[in-house]
């Protein structure tokens, strides 16, 4: 937990969470103290320069492997990968795609050349906490900052796929795991362009994620003051997506949750679905938080069917259903500090 920040960068960002939230603690499936959205806090000018940077690292097989960074417009630059398909058809599919925690765009680059090569150009953006360094998580109002700067990054990821003469602008989509996977609740509901959201182990969001099924918080924060938890609870949760996903477009997310999962209780994970409304896509897997190889092709399955990716193929299908079963992190970690790759 980093408690290192200075006066002045707390304040700054207190007002952020001022703006939108009163002092209140409320339940995790309650409406938002203030609504964000229509406070304008994902709001920018997508008529901005995009500022883009560009540099092609890799060749892998059929596919370029970019390094990118564009302007942020909450400030500094957003960076990450841009896989980019050889061939094909003129214009592509396009997929934003965020990595779960602790990560970076870089630790789920092997996914992303999957999702590549099925046809799509794609974006994978690094969250704020990736591109600095150190904790992801300060139970500050900096945490509520950096997430509304990573929906607006993950916006602007999308007008970058935009500008380009490959991309079909009709075929978007968002794949977001585990801690990228709840971010995508709240852009699911900011953000109506993509026509398909893939959401993998996901849960509502970062109170959602360290509380119980009373709200309360687990044991291992139990040294965190009291004034300070209910602040940063106050900051956090009028920008958690449990609260807005019912906003998302009906039937465009594909939600993949584990029965066993750890990090993610099945409770927490019917609560988001229960929220997103039952028009959403709902797939449960016998596993924990990694999910086995049949949720890979269900998320195929369900990107072709909505933006044109590559088909899953009968050997796909076998080699899933004969894959061994995913084994789950073992160690020291705890759900309160990571929202692991799924």
């Amino acid at each position: 937990m980093n408690r290192n920040l200075s006066f002045a960068a707390r304040r700054g960002v207190a007002g952020f969470a001022l703006m939108l939230a009163g002092a209140a603690v409320v339940p995790a499936c309650a409406q938002a103290p203030r609504d964000a959205i229509a406070a304008g806090a994902f709001a920018y000018d997508r008529a901005a320069p995009l500022d883009l940077r560009d540099s092609l690292e890799s060749v892998d097989g059929d596919v370029e492997v970019h390094a990118i960074s564009f302007a942020s417009p909450r400030g500094g630059r957003a960076t990450g990968l841009l896989f980019v398909p050889r061939g094909g058809a003129a214009r592509k599919p396009g997929i934003v795609q965020l990595h779960g925690a602790p990560g970076s765009a870089r630790s789920i680059a092997a996914g992303s050349l999957r999702l590549a090569r099925r046809g799509a150009v794609l974006i994978s953006v690094d969250a704020p906490f990736a591109r600095r360094g150190g904790g992801m998580v300060t139970f500050t109002a900096a945490d509520s900052a950096d997430h509304v700067q990573l929906i607006v990054d993950l916006q602007r990821a999308v007008d970058v796929l935009l500008a380009r003469s490959d991309v079909d602008p009709a075929r978007i989509a968002f794949v977001g795991g585990s801690y990228g996977g709840a971010v995508g609740t709240m852009y699911a509901a900011v953000d109506p362009r993509p026509a398909a959201y893939v959401l993998f182990v996901p849960d509502g969001g970062m109170v959602s994620h360290v509380t119980d099924a009373q709200g309360q918080r687990g044991e291992q924060l139990s040294g965190i003051p009291d004034a300070e938890w209910n602040r940063w609870v106050a900051a956090m949760r009028p920008v958690e997506g449990i609260g807005y996903i019912a906003r998302a477009k009906p039937g465009s997310i594909l939600f993949q949750n584990g029965r066993t999962d750890p990090f993610v209780p099945a409770y927490k994970a019917e609560a988001l679905h229960r929220a997103a409304g039952s028009s959403q896509t709902v797939r449960w897997y016998d596993s924990g938080h990694r999910l086995p190889e049949q949720a890979a092709v269900d998320r195929y399955q369900f990107l072709h069917e909505r933006i044109g990716t590559a088909p899953v193929t009968a050997e796909e299908r076998a080699a899933a259903a004969a894959a061994p079963a995913p084994s789950d992190p073992v160690g020291g970690r705890r759900a309160a500090r990571v929202m692991e790759a799924g």
